[in-house]
Order: C-alpha cells, then structure tokens, then sequence
C-alpha cells in the first residue's frame, strides 16, 4: 500500500491526500513534521534530504516535492482521471502547477505566516502580499470565464496545486475582492467530497 509521510494539516501533504481520495487510491498516512519533529531523524532524510513532508513510498519507489507527487499518482493510477489522456489538456494542467508555486504561493504564503503563525511581518511587506495576491486570483479569474476548472471542464491535477492556495486565500481576515468565477471555481471544489475530507476539514491555524 502507498504511504504518505507528513501530518494531514500541511498543505502540500493535503495535495497528496486529495489526489488519493479523487482517484479512490488507498494509503497509509503517518505523521511527520511540525509538532512531531521527526523529519530530521536519519531514517526520515534518507528518504528525503529536504526535511520537508510529504515523501511519499509507492512499494518503494520514493518521492518528494508535492506536485510531483500529484503528478505521479494521477498518471499512474488515475487512469485518464485528474491527468487527461489529451497531451495539450495535460500541459495546461501542469502549467498551473508551476504558476501555484512559482506566482501564487509567494504572497499566500507571507499572509499566511502573517495572519495565521503569527510572524512578525513587516506592515509594508503584508500589504504588497495582499496586493499581489489579488493580482494573482484576478489572473486565474479571468482564465475561469471560459473554464469550470483550471484545464478545462474536469477536474485535475492543475486544481489540486491551487486548491489548497485559495481556500488559505479565503480564510484570511481580510477584504476579498468579489471575483465571481473564483468563487464559481472555489465552490465547485468545495462540493467535492475528497476535498472537503482533506482540505476544509484538516486545515487548521499551522496548516
């Protein structure tokens, strides 16, 4: 069976989950990381020299980095669900899975250590995170005009990097503008019974 190292709050452990519960793929998740301090261990960095979760152990073919993952499990077991069997279909799928880490998470991420960890953040730095982040969620509002999902009128693998980002995005003490095909997109998820599974309800204030 498929194991997941990492601890169900992360979101990129998340990522992981949703895929498997989209795919109907069963695993075994163990905690790693955060308050259970064991990705430093020498067994934990044999599997995975970042200290970071999750790695993934597919009868012991070993993975990091949660988009790769995503991309495996869906190629491997999706069977044409979550990676489209069309090349061009696929390409988009994945390009918005570069764009999560690439644009959108940077300024997530800084609102995220801001309102949700606490850090101390510069008020001039949590600002120009906000707006950059707007910039980026009105940039894939634009692009779900003509799309239910990100690549196209079925979910795949381009909606599992993102989602995570904008439920994050939603849950922040801020104004959110009203994009409408966002919220169209946001909503769609959110009835998905793997998402509300791995992500609404497993989110939590250090995930």
């Amino acid at each position: 069976m498929l194991k997941i190292l990492g601890r169900k709050t992360s979101s990129n452990v998340q990522k992981v989950l949703w895929c498997c519960g989209e795919i109907g793929l069963p695993f075994d998740r163990q905690d790693y990381g955060a308050e259970f301090g064991n990705t430093k261990s020498p067994d934990y960095l044999a599997l995975n020299p970042n200290a970071l979760v999750p790695t993934i152990d597919d009868d012991g073919f070993v993975l990091w980095e949660s988009n790769s993952c995503v991309r495996y499990l869906a190629m491997k077991y999706g069977k044409g669900k979550l990676w489209p069997s069309d090349m061009q279909r696929a390409a988009s799928a994945s390009r918005w899975m570069d764009w999560q880490l690439t644009t959108a998470t940077p300024p997530v991420t800084t609102l995220f250590r801001a309102f949700v960890r606490g850090d101390k953040i510069p008020p001039a730095d949590v600002e120009a995170a906000r707006v950059r982040a707007e910039e980026v969620w009105r940039i894939l509002d634009a692009h779900l005009a003509g799309n239910t999902y990100v690549a196209g009128n079925e979910l795949t693998v381009g909606d599992i990097a993102l989602g995570n980002a904008i439920h994050r995005w939603y849950r922040f003490p801020i104004q959110h503008p009203h994009y409408a095909n966002l919220q169209t997109w946001y909503d769609a998820l959110c009835r998905s019974p793997a998402y509300k599974q791995h992500v609404l309800d497993s989110t939590s204030g250090n995930g």
